[in-house]
């Protein structure tokens, strides 16, 4: 895996590609994380096939913290994926966001050149206002997501929620990636949703052009799966979306066979 930093307006992106040759695939994690999420991707089989890039949001992983914390926001982010990906000379490609990623993709998707589909998943499309409590379990870690500071048991019980219940194998840089993040990413990513900055991404899905697949873990414990049947998606990857047996909030790292699997259809039958 290489792994280089590129300029971008608020700060440098740290960026990490695969030794794949393949049709480009960019990776986006989730709130309060970063690309090692996707370990089990870029080192493993998927990421020997296909060129895939994996992109630490601003504030996240590797990448620096803002400049300008107002950047912390849908929109801020998607500027900082865009410009990662300028960096790259990359025009043309698959995009699969995980949890706020997922968010992330669907803020930039109208604005990219040549996108070939969208894979979201732990990502429920939002309208601009509400329905968050429609979106997401009550779940009690789900408070850590806007909080700006966060403690280490705080951390440890977010992390537990991102997998399925009794999950044992939880590696442990899962919490360091919620310690390192910039607390002002969450908060003010928080803020920024209050004021209506982003999208609407019901009306981002309703209209997309190009295929888009939805995965959702049976057992995950902070997206309502309930909730996608009410988001009219017309170009749903095969008019459906695709369960994950014994997967929660991350199959990439739970059942990587299966994920991989389907990110590889995906990208094989929307090329």
């Amino acid at each position: 895996m290489k792994t280089q930093k590129i300029d971008a307006p608020n700060g440098a992106i740290a960026v990490h590609e695969s030794s794949g040759q393949g049709p480009p695939v960019v990776l986006i994690h989730g709130n309060s994380s970063s690309s090692r999420v996707f370990s089990r991707q870029l080192d493993g089989p998927l990421g020997q096939r296909f060129r895939l890039i994996a992109v630490d949001l601003p504030g996240h992983g590797a990448s620096d913290d803002a400049k300008d914390p107002t950047a912390y926001s849908l929109p801020g982010h998607a500027r900082a994926v865009r410009a990662a990906l300028d960096g790259l000379g990359i025009d043309e490609a698959h995009f699969v966001g995980w949890s706020l990623g997922g968010h992330v993709a669907l803020e930039m998707a109208p604005d990219l050149r040549e996108p070939r589909g969208f894979v979201i998943f732990g990502t429920p499309p939002l309208p601009q206002r509400g329905a968050l409590s429609e979106a997401f379990l009550p779940n009690p870690a789900m408070k850590v997501t806007f909080q700006k500071r966060v403690d280490n048991t705080e951390a440890s019980n977010y992390v537990a929620a991102f997998f399925r219940p009794g999950f044992a194998d939880i590696p442990s840089f899962f919490i360091d990636d919620v310690l390192r993040t910039d607390g002002r990413a969450r908060s003010n990513l928080g803020a920024s949703l209050v004021t209506g900055a982003a999208r609407d991404e019901g009306a981002v899905v309703r209209d997309l052009k190009v295929p888009l697949a939805v995965l959702h873990g049976d057992e995950e414990q902070l997206v309502n799966g309930r909730y996608f049947g009410s988001v009219a998606m017309p170009t749903l990857w095969r008019e459906a979306v695709q369960m994950i047996p014994d997967a929660g909030h991350t199959p990439q790292w739970e059942t990587p066979q299966v994920f991989d699997a389907l990110i590889e259809a995906f990208v094989e039958e929307t090329a």
